[in-house]
């Protein structure tokens, strides 16, 4: 089965401490908040050349279409937030909003299947 890869464009505020964002990402692998059922892999990672040079992304691994729609909705028929998993919910309000430009439900993402 194909899987599904989805990269997620991380926008940090310009006053954060890089440190900090990296602890907190590093206290919820630990607390288990990425764990979700069909996430084979998370990834985050940091521009080293491009147009993103020195900025953050995450790219998450899903076994294949079927778990990722059952997590996130169809592309043309998404869930909305309140549905999404709790712990993703916690990942998404107490870990990266307070870091974020923006809302993390807001971030630039692309989700790309595999072929």
């Amino acid at each position: 089965m194909a899987k599904i890869i989805s990269v997620h464009e991380y926008e940090l505020k310009h006053d954060i401490d890089e440190r900090a964002f990296k602890q907190a990402i590093l206290d919820a692998e630990k607390r288990g908040l990425l764990q979700l059922a069909g996430l084979t892999e998370y990834h985050l990672v940091k521009g080293i050349k491009g147009s993103r040079t020195g900025s953050y992304a995450a790219i998450c691994v899903y076994q294949d279409r079927q778990a990722w729609e059952k997590l996130w909705g169809s592309p043309d028929k998404p869930k909305g937030k309140s549905d999404y998993p709790e712990n993703w919910r916690v990942w998404e309000e107490e870990i990266l909003a307070p870091f974020l430009c923006q809302d993390p439900d807001k971030i630039v993402f692309t989700s790309y299947e595999e072929w």
